[in-house]
């Protein structure tokens, strides 16, 4: 069995070990991740077991913990991270206990020598001002600062850079936070890819679950540093590696590759790129405007909002700036997808640009850049604060809520009448941008340290109005407070009860499948997942990964495992712990209702489209109920053991 070691960390007294694990119960950093979280509830991360290898996509950084925000077992990810981890010389680090003050992990390995490891402090009201204050008295005397022009989450990671870079042979990685990770339960950790000069703009995200927020509020560890110069035996023979892509596919590695990520490089047939370009020239209809309003609309009114706002100005900004200059990079591993399309310092992909672009009434890429750009600063996970936003702009545009209470002058523009596509989505970003800070420092009814039902709760108490403001809220829910923006897809498999959602562990084709069907299709897909994540591979790659890498795991590490059959367990031991609940929003419902329609318009024929079309015209909540329930136990019988 092939050889791994993990570092086990105490944060409250310093105190560190190194184990040796050979089992065949952790294959990759999720199994480690889960075990510990089941053991201890620690927070860990990780690199799979090609990372440093020249297989694309293989140097992804694994981060796993319980998600403050889903309220259970999460698992997110940082692209190209493993590949400076890999230097290091472990394969995992478990995290457990809280530092007595704020601080910052530093990992070090030279050559051979053993891992170093330091929990140092680090001074965040330098850098945050009264938003990094250890208390009130502080704060008071405090102002709002920026490193070099920079706040938030890239003035600490600058910090840690200028402080630590020094000391290491060879350019660290940095994982740091911002100030959201403080004050809210969906703080995300960061991370900038590093070249020869230094950070870069092309940062990458542990976006989804909160796990920044965790990292902060129960271990008081605001970022690490790590990177060194240990060399290890890794899949660095390109003859090899070709071999393994030439006996199923007849072609070299780096041509597969290619045919397989040409959505996030470029598509001739589209003639744009990347997942923004990409989806916003294909979803037209089916993309999502104004808080989901646009569910309702007729076709040809989503069409024809599409071109005037999207194809005509939005997606063509980001044609001529990002896609004609050729603007693209990777994310810190040589990769032919060089995914990240960017304009000057804004990465420019899908799920941000649309949950603070068209669902937040925002269709200028100057105005989204704004919100997006300090959604980062911030730290936040960003398609759960566009989301958050959206629902906000709606309570207020509808009367529920006051503009001065989500520190506004005005009402946003709120609907496409008359919206004029320049002005007014500045004038939304803007607004966007002061709810954001608001958010940050917790002030009025804006403090999401609960999450977003929570506050939901007490917007509807005190307006009277409770029902109203939660059938506006498009989340799905976990446990008592458990939420999660959807992905910035309009399928059912979006709103699934699944036991981590946020992420892809479902199935998201846009074919009207029944509902036990779809639950059967969400455990296969969830498989397929954990098996990408569990050998730290970017699911940008999965065309080809999902069915090569079990042969080449046997292969280069001669390990006879049954990959399929063991990331089944995985999924049942996790899906054990699934703690989904019914939809609490009128929203949801009448998405999943509309999406129904939607099918049967466009002439497709399915006997259960009929029959549940027409329960949910007789009784939108009660087949909305019985929808749910039905991928539900499509779920727990794909996953149920068998003989």
């Amino acid at each position: 069995m092939f050889e791994q070691r993990a570092l086990f960390v105490d944060l409250a007294s310093g105190y560190y070990r190194v184990e040796r694990i050979r089992s065949r119960e952790i294959l990759g950093p999720v199994d480690f991740g889960f075990a510990q979280w089941i053991r201890s509830r620690a927070t860990c991360f990780g690199g799979g077991a090609f990372m440093g290898s020249i297989l694309p996509g293989s140097n992804r950084l694994i981060v796993t913990g319980h998600s403050p925000c889903w309220d259970g077992f999460y698992i997110s990810t940082i692209g190209g991270a493993a590949a400076t981890f890999d230097n290091v010389g472990i394969n995992y680090v478990a995290l457990n206990g809280r530092c007595p003050t704020r601080s910052v992990l530093v990992l070090r390995r030279e050559k051979q020598e053993e891992v170093e490891v330091e929990v140092a402090p680090v001074n965040l009201a330098a850098l945050w001002g009264r938003l990094g204050a250890r208390d009130d008295v502080e704060a008071a005397v405090l102002q709002s600062v920026a490193v070099e022009g920079e706040e938030g989450f890239y003035a600490l990671q600058r910090h840690l850079w200028d402080r630590y870079s020094p000391t290491y042979s060879t350019p660290p990685r940095i994982l740091a936070v911002g100030p959201s990770a403080i004050t809210t339960d969906f703080g995300a950790i960061g991370s900038s890819k590093v070249d020869g000069k230094g950070l870069t703009h092309v940062d990458c995200w542990a976006g989804r679950g909160g796990l920044g927020s965790r990292m902060v509020q129960k271990h008081n560890l605001y970022g690490v540093v790590y990177g060194g110069s240990f060399i290890d035996v890794d899949l660095d023979d390109r003859k090899l590696a070709d071999a393994y892509f030439q006996k199923r596919y007849t072609m070299r590695m780096v041509l597969k590759d290619k045919e397989a990520t040409t959505k996030y490089r470029y598509d001739d047939a589209l003639q744009t790129g990347g997942t923004l370009g990409v989806n916003f020239a294909k979803l037209k209809e089916r993309l999502f405007y104004f808080n989901y309003r646009s569910v309702d609309w007729p076709t040809a009114a989503r069409l024809d909002l599409h071109k005037r706002f999207i194809a005509e100005h939005y997606l063509k900004q980001f044609n001529e700036e990002t896609i004609a200059e050729k603007a693209f990079a990777h994310c810190g591993e040589p990769c032919v997808a060089v995914c990240k399309k960017m304009r000057g310092p804004y990465k420019k992909d899908y799920e941000p640009y649309q949950t603070m672009g068209p669902n937040l009434g925002v269709f200028d890429q100057r105005a989204a850049e704004k919100i997006v750009g300090l959604s980062d600063a911030m730290g936040f996970d960003t398609i759960q604060i566009g989301g958050v936003l959206s629902w906000l702009f709606e309570l207020c545009a509808d009367g529920i809520v006051a503009p001065g209470e989500l520190g506004l002058g005005e009402r946003p523009v709120f609907a496409p009448e008359g919206f004029r596509v320049v002005e007014d989505s500045l004038k939304n970003a803007e607004a966007a941008c002061a709810i954001v800070r608001r958010i940050v420092e917790r002030q009025g009814d804006l403090d999401f340290s609960s999450g977003a039902r929570e506050v939901a709760r007490r917007l509807g108490a005190r307006s009277g109005r409770a029902q109203e403001v939660h059938d506006r809220l498009v989340v799905n829910c976990a446990s008592e407070r458990g939420w999660m923006v959807p992905n910035q897809y309009w399928v059912p498999g979006m709103f699934s009860p699944m036991p981590i959602m946020g992420k892809y562990f479902e199935h998201y084709g846009d074919e009207f499948v029944p509902p036990r069907s779809l639950g059967h299709f969400n455990a296969e897909r969830m498989q397929k997942e954990l098996l990408l994540d569990n050998l730290g591979f970017c699911r940008f790659h999965r065309e080809w990964a999902e069915e090569l890498l079990p042969e080449v795991f046997q292969g280069f590490l001669g390990e006879a495992v049954d990959l399929k059959a063991h990331h089944a367990a995985l999924t049942r031991r996790i899906n054990a712990r699934n703690s989904s609940t019914f939809w609490e929003s009128e929203r949801v419902v009448r998405l999943m209702h509309a999406f129904l329609r939607r099918k049967a318009e466009e002439g497709k024929k399915h006997p259960e489209l009929d029959a549940w079309l027409a329960r949910f015209d007789a009784d939108p909540w009660g087949a909305g109920r019985d929808y749910w329930y039905e991928i539900r136990k499509g779920v727990d019988e794909a996953l149920a053991p068998r003989p």
